[in-house]
């Protein structure tokens, strides 16, 4: 009989084993820090199982000797978190969602866990309007208050698959760094914040993140991937192939940053639900909760959200004070609900709202949001955002003068950003970058940018081995596997070059061979 800890010893000499076997001649010396934590995880399961034994073997030595004392009842575990405290955790974050999925899971996340994970991700794809800055800084600050530490996925491989900034993964870097400096300016608790660039992360973890990725994929249709790709704003008749792999390492996400809240925008809200999905079909009962905020309208008639290719549509983090004015001075800003018709543009938003007024949306959400808030407009304050919009569509306060309040509330808001670009060098450099990156026209790219180098002195000759699809191949893919290696070889001696057997097992996991 083989106990579990030998399986696990043997398992991991074998693996060893063969590497070893594959390894090509004239390697030096040095062991990759891989194998070296492989040889030290195979090391102390040996001692472990070694330690387990000999365990036993006491105990029943003390056994025939006498028998043990009965061990004192163990006292309860005292709670992780107050109650108190787990309200007010509890409060604070459905504060910052317009929905939860589950109040039920929030609750029991914030009641038994003490430090807790959150996750946004972000495309880095150009200037960085209101919502993304002073909405999220407020936000994050809250879920931060609440016990949270806030992770930030910098989401410069997306942006490269939804061909932001021409396709240049140079510049979506740039425009990355340009995000972070705003929030330090707008304010925002960088102590319990940590941004991750996916780039790096998933090539220094190719192996969980690919592997993670690649069972998803298993279990979901295309047709069911599509429903999700709302997320990058593509009609689903219009879509790359590597926009079709989008929400599907956006779930991949999830998982790989650990994360116990998904908190994004309503209109992420479809790929959030394929981490759940994916939960019950296997089996995990912990489920990321989904805390999505509200997406703020556009400033022009009709708009669900802001646009960044229309300028007009929303207020920009580093827009001068008079292009704050003019934009809120020619805004939408209705006291009436118009008719529906067949031809409005799908709402992003959870709670009715036929108005749709997004003068009063930024009041609400960007202006009375903010600590002891009150609205001052038209000569009178307003201590909360009901009484102001009352105010407004019963005429007692005028459009103009609403939005003279509005745009002074915002500008105050907006100042420690300006003066955070003005007074730091690098967010200055970074700035200027991002503007002249704006200015250029978007254009496809004209080389294949490579993520990294294989680390060969000369040329590689690869040899593709059939994919491991079952656990016999037939003779001729043997014998046309060593035909091709032979010349290979000679191809590889003639060149000076390095010989590789490519073996893609990968691909055998995609197409769910052997289970």
């Amino acid at each position: 009989m083989v106990v579990q800890g030998e399986a696990d010893t043997r398992t991991a000499l074998a693996a060893l084993t063969l590497r070893a076997r594959l390894a090509p001649t004239g390697a030096p010396a040095q062991q990759q820090p891989q194998q070296q934590q492989q040889q030290q995880a195979t090391a102390a399961g040996m001692k472990a199982d070694a330690t387990s034994k000999a365990a036993k073997k006491a105990d029943g030595a003390g056994e025939s000797a006498k028998k043990p004392k009965a061990a004192a009842p163990a006292a309860p575990a005292a709670p992780a978190v107050s109650p108190e405290e787990a309200e007010r955790r509890f409060q604070l974050l459905r504060s910052v969602g317009e929905e939860c999925v589950t109040e039920e899971d929030l609750r029991n996340l914030v009641s038994k866990k003490p430090s807790f994970r959150l996750y946004d991700g972000f495309e880095p794809s150009g200037r960085m309007h209101i919502a993304q800055g002073i909405f999220k800084a407020l936000n994050v600050n809250k879920c931060t208050s609440a016990g949270g530490r806030f992770v930030f996925w910098v989401a410069d491989w997306f942006a490269l698959m939804n061909d932001k900034m021409g396709g240049d993964l140079d510049k979506i870097k740039v425009v990355g760094q340009y995000f972070i400096e705003v929030w330090k300016g707008a304010g925002m608790d960088l102590d319990n914040v940590e941004f991750r660039w996916a780039s790096d992360d998933i090539i220094d973890n190719a192996g969980p993140y690919w592997d993670q990725m690649l069972d998803i994929t298993k279990r979901f249709t295309i047709a069911r991937i599509k429903k999700c790709c709302q997320i990058m704003g593509r009609l689903e008749n219009k879509l790359t192939a590597a926009q079709v792999l989008y929400p599907i390492m956006q779930c991949t996400d999830i998982f790989f940053l650990r994360a116990d809240i998904c908190q994004l925008g309503v209109d992420q809200r479809k790929v959030n639900m394929l981490a759940r999905e994916y939960c019950d079909f296997i089996g995990r009962k912990l489920k990321p909760v989904i805390l999505s905020h509200h997406m703020l309208y556009g400033l022009a008639e009709g708009q669900a959200k802001m646009s960044k290719s229309n300028p007009d549509s929303a207020i920009f983090m580093e827009d001068p004070v008079s292009e704050v004015e003019r934009k809120l001075d020619i805004a939408y800003c209705p006291r009436e609900a118009k008719a529906k018709s067949a031809d409005d543009p799908e709402s992003l938003s959870l709670v009715e709202d036929d108005l749709k007024n997004p003068c009063l949306d930024y009041v609400q959400h960007i202006v009375m949001t903010q600590p002891n808030a009150v609205f001052a407009a038209g000569g009178r304050e307003y201590p909360d955002f009901e009484s102001a919009r009352a105010a407004f569509l019963s005429g007692e306060l005028a459009e103009q003068d609403l939005k003279r309040g509005l745009a002074a509330c915002v500008n105050t808001l907006m100042q420690p950003v300006r003066d955070h670009f003005a007074s730091d060098p690098h967010a200055k450099r970074v700035l200027e970058l991002v503007r002249e990156y704006k200015r250029e026209e978007a254009k496809p790219p004209t080389r294949l940018k490579r993520m990294g180098k294989l680390g060969a002195a000369g040329s590689l000759v690869v040899v593709m081995a059939p994919c491991p699809a079952s656990p016999r191949w037939s003779l001729s893919e043997v014998l046309s596997t060593k035909a091709a290696l032979k010349r290979a070889r000679e191809e590889a001696a003639a060149g000076g070059g390095e010989l590789v057997l490519y073996l893609p097992d990968l691909n055998a996991i995609a197409l769910n061979c052997f289970g």
